[in-house]
């Protein structure tokens, strides 16, 4: 709609450069950008900036903290050499399940300024991904921003509801056929015929258990996430 602010629609402004500006730390680290709980960033020691990196933008489930969010992956990361950004949503979960796109875009967009100005990134391998309320939020900004990001990793989403469709990131989906949190048939069996329908890329996992992210299926998703294609 004319005339509306780029956070109303969901958009993200930062984008990558090819060069890092600022100084380049490993291991964990506070960012320092504001908003009314911490958000993190981790670098694995292996990192240079000769050698750009995987970048994981990470969400947190509902009542969840940055910390929750960076736990998805952290025990991937050293091994697949990746960067995992892990913002907080400003209220216990994210803006769009509450009411709509606002101050939690602008929380990620700082987020990823910071993050592009000190590391440099595989341009190819750039997603964005979460657990359950962290899921539906990171498929709705993936789909709203796929000229942005490469992949979306969604673990036991609740629903997508991007503002807009750009682009055609690759999306990975995963969700327990015992879930009764969200349950699998009114959500991600929902979900997934409708992503085809649009003609994108999805790989799709149900597991045997509930609301939750095995290590089978975390080890898959970053698998398939660095996989080099031609």
């Amino acid at each position: 709609m004319a005339g509306k602010r780029p956070q109303t629609e969901g958009r993200l402004r930062a984008r990558p450069g090819t060069e890092a500006i600022g100084s380049a730390p490993v291991g964990l680290r506070p960012l320092g950008i504001g908003g009314t709980r911490d958000n993190y960033l981790y670098a694995p020691p292996t990192y240079h900036p000769e050698n750009p990196a995987p970048l994981v933008l990470l969400l947190h489930g509902a009542g969840g903290h940055a910390h929750h969010g960076l736990a998805l992956l952290k025990d991937l990361a050293d091994a697949f050499g990746l960067i995992l950004l892990a913002p907080a949503s400003r209220e216990p979960t994210w803006d769009i399940l509450v009411g709509q796109y606002g101050p939690d875009v602008t929380i990620i967009d700082r987020a990823l300024e910071w993050a592009f100005s000190r590391y440099v990134f595989d341009l190819r391998s750039v997603a964005i991904g979460g657990f359950s309320d962290g899921a539906s939020y990171a498929l709705s900004l993936g789909i709203t921003n796929g000229d942005l990001f490469t992949h979306v990793i969604a673990f036991s989403p609740g629903f997508g509801a991007p503002a807009a469709q750009r682009g055609y990131p690759r999306i990975f989906i995963s969700h327990g056929i015992y879930d009764e949190v969200l349950p699998i048939e009114r959500c991600s069996r929902r979900i997934i015929p409708r992503l085809r329908r649009s003609d994108y890329e999805v790989r799709y996992r149900e597991f045997e258990g509930g609301h939750k992210i095995t290590p089978e299926t975390a080890l898959e998703a970053v698998e398939w996430f660095t996989a080099k294609r031609d």
